[in-house]
């Protein structure tokens, strides 16, 4: 899967439509429910997952959060966030956040679609828009929110081999994340998880 243009009719194909967000509950719900109560209010967000068109192939953009940062300080994800009032759809929100975190305009983005929603156990239920960026792009991070971008090969990420399913014991019972390492970088958690997603919509596993 290293052709950029099977990889984009791939996605066509598999995601749900950029202006048709799924609305039914995210993937991962049902391992959340003894630590997120089915009744409590979600918080809508949305993050961008750039494919960046490159000249050794299509990397996939990340940045690595500012240590200042209230929450998930100095971890790895996608640009995103909250969405506004103002923004209207996830869609909106999550070129919003691109825009203010690593200066992606519209002129680089093209919306594909969005991935199956996932839920943070902060209770946040997260739609995941996939973009094609085109090559000419130069990330312009804001650095109240961002310490770095930087990208990995989609091919790394698509190979199940350099994907680490960790079981720990957290609240009362075994459970599990996904985690890769890239050089000297940490990817887990949620953003890992959006990652996997990616790849079983790419690939079928």
């Amino acid at each position: 899967m290293n052709d950029p243009g099977r990889v984009l009719d791939r996605l066509a194909g598999v995601l749900h439509a950029p202006d048709a967000p799924p609305m039914g509950p995210a993937w991962n719900a049902a391992d959340l429910r003894d630590l997120v109560p089915p009744a409590q209010p979600r918080i809508p967000a949305a993050v961008l997952v750039p494919l960046v068109l490159r000249e050794g192939g299509l990397k996939v953009l990340l940045t690595r959060r500012t240590e200042s940062l209230r929450h998930h300080a100095g971890q790895v994800s996608f640009p995103g966030g909250r969405i506004e009032a103002a923004d209207g759809d996830p869609l909106r929100a999550a070129l919003r956040e691109a825009r203010e975190e690593v200066g992606l305009g519209a002129e680089f983005a093209r919306p594909i679609g969005f991935l199956d929603p996932f839920e943070t156990i902060t209770a946040y239920h997260v739609w995941p828009l996939v973009a094609w960026v085109a090559a000419g792009y130069r990330p312009v991070i804001d650095p109240g929110e961002v310490a770095e971008a930087f990208e990995v090969p989609l091919g790394f990420l698509l190979d199940p081999d350099n994907c680490r399913r960790v079981e720990v014991d957290y609240a009362g019972r075994p459970r599990h994340y996904y985690e890769f390492r890239y050089r000297h970088y940490r990817i887990w958690g949620a953003t890992a998880a959006m990652l996997v997603n990616l790849r079983e919509k790419l690939t079928g596993h």
